[in-house]
């Protein structure tokens, strides 16, 4: 057989095993049931494309257009999350090793790893052009099915973005810094930059304007390219259009009143090459990111000299058998366990639960916590309870993702789950430890609004103390993963909290937008979620 033709092979196979895997997961299935959702969504005007006081007819080209938009903008940000962790699950699985042994190269590995994500991803787009379908043939508007505008966004606009998705999430597992639990936090601050790339100002451009050639080379998720033609199609039908276009969700304004017929894109050389850039970027993305990959070996690990690692474990067992040499025989002596000990066990116990929290973090992390603590005192309390405290309840986001998840994670629970009192000790303390880093860290202005008798504040800051650990511990619990909550709550505080949007904002960083009693009965429904899960877990009927 032909080199060629082998490797082909071996890359055909390696995206299928890695596809079957996913496919068989519980989060593949919660993903795909998102996908529906949105799609549902736009087809209940929960999601609209609005240009103005007009909408598309809902004909093949609108809808395509729309659920183009749709998956590029949303999918791009959940199914990076699902498909961030190939690499990570070969290592945890001893395949790495194997695979460490073969002659297959790194760049080989990252673009396997990159093609099985965009299966995976692709996939989702699948379920996106069926509901585009279903869709029409629902609204009936326009029953006519055309194809081409139908499926080109969604094949043109939207697999692009998602194979860059794909090349992205390859690329966080191999760079030391982005594989961690920071990297997820950090995902969704690049992916809120894509959406806002340099193009989408020209969204607000003269009337008649065309957009620029660049744009559409900056437009990652399509919405420039897309909006832009649509505005031009608006123009051609009513000169007095003031060139206003938006995806909203959740629209307040009801849906648009007037109505144009949309033909679908036109497919210019400008938005060609945009689309096929992005292409390219997520082929040399996984390239660049061959060379931080360590394949499997931590002594390649980037940043460290390859030649000192046999040179400092020769050291090491130098310096190791000399002290066994010169080390003189002597009857060993052990310290006794004490009688009693001091302090009430439960409060030992939270204290213990807060060091394996805290563990691991350097002087610097507690050096910004105490710096945002001491703010949350003495900064002007607007500014402490709708702003500091915002950066407050941020920063400990990896201490809290921890919670419920740290035993599958370092494989201890057969040692925790069988110890006494388990669900009746371990699991309260553990949620208390929670509320204590949620408590050290954003104190401040719980005592500013208890001075200041601001009930409903306080009410508000207590119940976001309450809430934020116990999502944590639900979804860690249920998950096994730290990964969900990093992802659903760096989501959460950017749309609620950061902006004081009324109902999303846990925090309650404004008086208008906070909503204690609903985050409190949430806290309590969480954290009985989380203990049904613990229980499950520990094996009671």
């Amino acid at each position: 057989m032909k080199p060629g033709m082998n490797s082909a092979r071996v890359l055909y196979h390696m995206v299928r095993a890695d596809f079957l895997e996913r496919v068989r997961r519980y989060s593949f299935l919660v993903t795909l049931a998102f996908a529906i959702y949105i799609g549902y969504a736009a087809y209940a005007g929960t999601i609209i494309v609005r240009l103005g006081d007009y909408r598309g007819v809902y004909n093949s080209a609108w809808l395509g257009s729309v659920m183009g938009l749709v998956a590029s903008m949303f999918l791009t940000l959940v199914g990076f999350y699902i498909v961030k962790n190939s690499i990570q699950r070969d290592q945890d699985t001893r395949v790495g090793s194997v695979l460490a042994a073969t002659p297959m190269t790194k760049a080989f590995y990252t673009l396997a790893k990159t093609a099985s994500n965009f299966a995976v991803l692709a996939s989702m787009i699948a379920v996106m052009a069926g509901a585009a379908l279903l869709m029409q043939l629902l609204r009936a508007e326009d029953p006519r099915i055309h194809l081409w505008p139908l499926l080109s966004p969604l094949l043109c606009v939207a697999l692009p973005a998602m194979a860059f998705t794909a090349a992205l999430a390859v690329f966080f597992e191999t760079v030391p810094v982005l594989r961690s639990g920071m990297g997820n936090v950090i995902y969704f601050f690049v992916w809120t930059a894509l959406l806002i790339g340099p193009g989408t100002q020209t969204l607000d451009r003269k009337k008649n304007e065309p957009v620029p050639a660049m744009a559409y080379v900056a437009d990652f998720s399509g919405i420039v390219s897309t909006l832009g033609q649509m505005q031009l199609a608006v123009h051609g039908i009513d000169p007095d259009y003031s060139n206003g276009a938006s995806l909203t969700i959740g629209d307040t304004q009801g849906p648009p009143l007037k109505r144009f017929v949309w033909s679908g894109l036109e497919w210019t050389p400008a938005l060609i090459l945009g689309r096929i850039v992005w292409c390219a970027s997520a082929i040399l993305l996984p390239l660049i990111a061959s060379l931080f990959f360590h394949r499997f070996d931590p002594a390649r690990e980037w940043g460290r000299q390859k030649s000192q690692a046999p040179a400092i474990a020769a050291s090491e067992m130098e310096s190791h058998s000399e002290r066994i040499t010169a080390a003189p025989v002597s009857a060993a002596s052990l310290s006794p366990l004490p009688q009693a000990s001091h302090g009430i066990p439960f409060f030992r116990l939270v204290a213990a639960e807060l060091r394996l929290m805290l563990k691991g973090k350097r002087w610097w992390w507690y050096l910004v916590a105490a710096g945002l603590s001491v703010a949350c005192f003495f900064t002007p309390l607007d500014a402490a309870r709708g702003g500091v405290l915002i950066a407050a309840w941020i920063w400990p986001i990896l201490v809290w993702s921890a919670m419920g998840s740290r035993e599958a994670r370092h494989s201890t629970e057969s040692l925790i789950f069988s110890s006494a009192h388990t669900l009746s000790r371990q699991f309260p303390a553990a949620w208390c430890a929670g509320v204590l880093v949620a408590i050290l860290t954003g104190g401040g202005v719980g005592l500013r609004l208890l001075s200041a008798s601001d009930g409903h504040g306080l009410a508000a800051w207590l119940a976001a103390a309450l809430f934020i650990p116990s999502m944590a511990l639900a979804l860690g619990v249920w998950t096994g993963s730290s990964k969900a909550f990093e992802a659903i709550y760096t989501v959460w505080w950017y749309l609620g909290p950061a902006h004081h949007t009324p109902g999303l904002d846990f925090m309650g960083t404004t008086p208008a937008s906070s909503t204690p009693a609903t985050y409190a009965i949430a806290a309590m429904l969480l954290l009985a979620v989380a203990w049904l899960g613990r229980r499950t877990r520990l094996g009671y009927a």
